[in-house]
C-alpha cells in the first residue's frame, strides 16, 4: 500500500482517489469517503471479461446502438467512484470523457464476481448503482459454472433474471443479445 494511502487522515474525495498513483495490483474505489480496495482480476476472470467484452461489443455493433463497451472505467456515483469490470455507456458521453464518466452515461454496469469481490458485487454495488439510476446491473459469477444475473432497475432496485450455462439471455433491451454464459469459459 502506498504511503499516500496510509498517511491520509480525512475522508477521501474523488479528487483524492484520482490523484493517487496508479496501482497495478489493486483497484481502488471510493464509497462514502472510504477506500474500497480489491486485487486486480486474475487470468480466469480476465479471460471471462475479455470474452464478454467481445460478445457485447459485437452485439452493440450489430444493433447499431449508440453505445460503447468499456473495461474498468471510473464511474462517478452519488456516493463515490466505482470501477465496474465492464460498462456499456452512451457513445457520445465516452467521446467527450476524460478520466471518469458520470453514472448517467452508463446504460449497463457489469461486475464479474471473484472470491475477493463476491460480497461487494452482490450486496453493495447493486445498491450504489441503483442509487445512481443506472438502468441495468449485470453480474457474472464464473464458478462453478458461469451464470449471469441480468438486473433491470425497477422502483429503485434491481430485479434479477438468472441465465445459467446452457441457457441464453434473449434480451432486447438495451440492445438485442443472445448469449449463453457457457461461451465465457474455455
Amino acid at each position: 500500500m502506498s504511503t499516500a494511502v496510509t498517511e491520509h487522515s480525512e475522508p477521501w474525495t474523488i479528487a483524492d482517489v484520482l490523484a493517487l498513483p496508479e496501482d497495478p495490483r489493486n483497484r481502488i474505489e471510493l464509497v462514502g469517503g472510504a477506500l474500497l480496495m480489491s486485487p486486480n482480476p486474475g487470468v480466469p476472470l480476465q479471460r471471462a471479461s475479455s470474452r464478454l467484452w467481445a460478445l457485447l461489443d459485437a452485439a452493440v455493433a450489430t444493433a447499431g446502438a449508440p453505445l460503447e463497451v468499456l473495461e474498468a472505467v471510473n464511474v462517478i456515483v452519488p456516493d463515490g467512484l466505482l470501477i465496474p469490470d465492464l460498462a456499456i455507456a452512451d457513445a457520445a458521453a465516452t467521446a467527450e470523457a476524460g478520466t471518469t464518466l458520470n453514472a448517467d452515461a452508463i446504460v449497463v454496469a457489469i461486475e464479474i464476481a471473484s472470491p475477493s469481490t463476491r460480497v461487494t458485487d452482490k450486496k453493495m454495488k447493486p445498491f450504489l448503482y441503483a442509487a445512481a439510476g443506472i438502468e441495468h446491473y449485470w453480474r457474472l459469477e464464473p464458478d462453478p459454472a458461469p451464470r449471469l444475473y441480468l438486473g433491470h432497475l425497477e422502483r429503485g432496485t434491481y430485479i434479477d433474471r438468472l441465465v445459467q450455462a446452457g441457457e441464453t439471455t434473449q434480451l432486447t433491451d438495451p440492445f438485442p443479445l443472445n448469449l449463453d454464459p457457457a461461451a465465457l469459459r474455455r
